[in-house]
């Protein structure tokens, strides 16, 4: 009990002894106690005086500490309680650099994803290795094909943004298959795991000119990088010998809703740094003629020939850059390469989906050399039974009549049956079989120099990805 407290206590035991007590009552006739009373009222009055005079006070030090009734009610106690919360820091308006940090990151998605398997060669292979595959290249082995970390913060005209950026970031058995082969990539380490990095510019011109520059997968061929959005575990022989990837600009237009445009100026197919001085083009589009159909139609001219070389031996004082020293190559060849390259696909219902795939590519190593020839395509097919079972099939032809995918002239054929099962959302396993062939001894066994005209394998595959990005990636 505070102060206040016992004093109003002791003033209404007095008021109550004034007003109730038999013998004062008895006794008020007395002259000798009227005096008593008349102290014992003004003693009274005084304690009352008293007490409003500390209400005052003690109301008047919570009100300075914080408007808080329940101060009141619990005392002491509360008033420190309260002198505590009042010490706390106090809440931080967001500045408009605050807000618009904010608004940036809303329209920033960041994903990941994982993707490894299982694969059994039943050749057996020497070294374990699967020929003429992009990604599933060990058997008998637990792979980790690739792990991805993609974040991009994409245009939005509509809002007034025209600007965006996108990265993305590779390790794994994949990152070597993309970006590991000397012949195209003079300094392959410099940029092994950047798999994709671009900024975007949306120019103000009709329906929008979508301009990028940087380094971009490339479109040629039907099939992509990321499993989660193919039919099947496996890349085909023409994801394996297309392009993979590109640095320079590209420009893209929609000229109406059925049917857009694009063009490329690029160091070449699959050259962040260029070796020669031509700079390939790309033309395409890519129409619409119906809601369930869609057809790409590209054309690439390049120039795919070094006009130098890197050396770590070589005559003293040569130039260097970064440190290596390298060599022009006199009279270096010019001739061109040239892909025609084009793809449909045709959702006949709501469960069945086909694709079809034609490429036809020549290249020459002088401007006057025999052309070389490689064609082919390959037939796709999707059943989906209900969101979380599908069947997927897969049959395709490569002619390599100039060796130039395989370095063996041959006519390749592979057929792939792959079912998924999506456990869980952002959770997919793919069981496939899949059975390569050829007219020529080509495929490894388990002897060497022993070679078969098949290889079949068998692979479970297992993909997890996370993010916002919705669709494929």
């Amino acid at each position: 009990m505070n102060r206040p407290q016992r004093l109003l206590l002791s003033a209404c035991i007095v008021s109550l002894c004034l007003t109730s007590s038999p013998i004062l009552r008895a006794q008020t006739a007395d002259t000798s106690r009227a005096e008593e009373i008349r102290e014992l009222r003004q003693e009274l009055t005084a304690i009352n005086a008293r007490l409003t005079k500390l209400e005052n006070e003690e109301t008047a030090s919570i009100a300075v500490i914080a408007p808080d009734a329940s101060a009141t009610a619990l005392g002491t106690a509360g008033a420190n309680l309260t002198a505590k919360h009042v010490d706390a820091p106090p809440v931080q308006t967001l500045t408009e650099a605050d807000r618009s940090t904010l608004n940036f990151m809303n329209g920033t998605t960041i994903n990941m994803t994982f993707d490894g398997y299982y694969a059994y060669n039943f050749n057996e292979p020497i070294g374990r290795a699967n020929l003429l595959r992009a990604y599933d290249v060990s058997s008998n082995a637990f792979s980790l094909n690739q792990a991805d970390f993609i974040m991009e913060h994409a245009p939005d005209p509509a809002n007034g943004k025209r600007f965006g950026a996108r990265i993305d970031l590779q390790f794994g058995q994949a990152t070597e298959t993309l970006q590991g082969n000397p012949a195209n990539e003079a300094r392959p380490e410099i940029y092994r795991n950047i798999f994709q990095a671009y900024g975007t510019y949306i120019v103000p011109v009709g329906s929008g000119l979508s301009v990028d520059f940087g380094k971009w997968a490339s479109s040629l061929g039907i099939e992509g990088n990321y499993t989660k959005d193919q039919m099947n575990y496996s890349r085909s022989y023409w994801f394996d010998y297309l392009p993979f990837y590109h640095a320079g600009l590209r420009a893209s237009y929609a000229f109406t809703p059925w049917i857009s445009g694009h063009y490329w100026t690029v160091n070449g197919t699959q050259q962040t740094e260029p070796f020669n001085n031509f700079k390939d083009q790309m033309f395409g589009f890519e129409a619409k003629p119906h809601k369930s159909i869609d057809w790409v139609m590209n054309y690439y001219l390049g120039q795919e020939h070094p006009d130098f070389e890197y050396v770590t031996n070589g005559p003293p004082n040569l130039p260097e850059q970064q440190g290596l020293p390298f060599l022009p190559l006199p009279n270096p060849p010019k001739g061109k390469l040239h892909i025609f390259d084009s793809y449909a696909t045709w959702i006949a219902t709501p469960k069945l989906t086909f694709a079809l795939e034609g490429d036809y590519v020549i290249s020459r190593v002088q401007t006057y050399s025999a052309p070389q020839h490689t064609d082919g395509g390959a037939l796709y097919a999707r059943y989906q039974f209900n969101p979380l079972l599908s069947l997927s099939g897969r049959t395709e032809y490569l002619s390599d009549r100039g060796g130039l995918y395989s370095g063996k002239e041959q006519a390749l054929k592979e057929f792939t049956v792959t079912f998924d099962q999506a456990v869980g959302d952002g959770f997919l396993m793919r069981e496939e079989l899949r059975h390569d062939f050829s007219n020529q001894p080509y495929f490894l066994t388990d002897t060497l120099g022993n070679l078969s005209n098949s290889q079949t394998t068998a692979t479970v595959g297992v993909v997890w990805w996370f993010g916002g990005k919705q669709g494929a990636w």
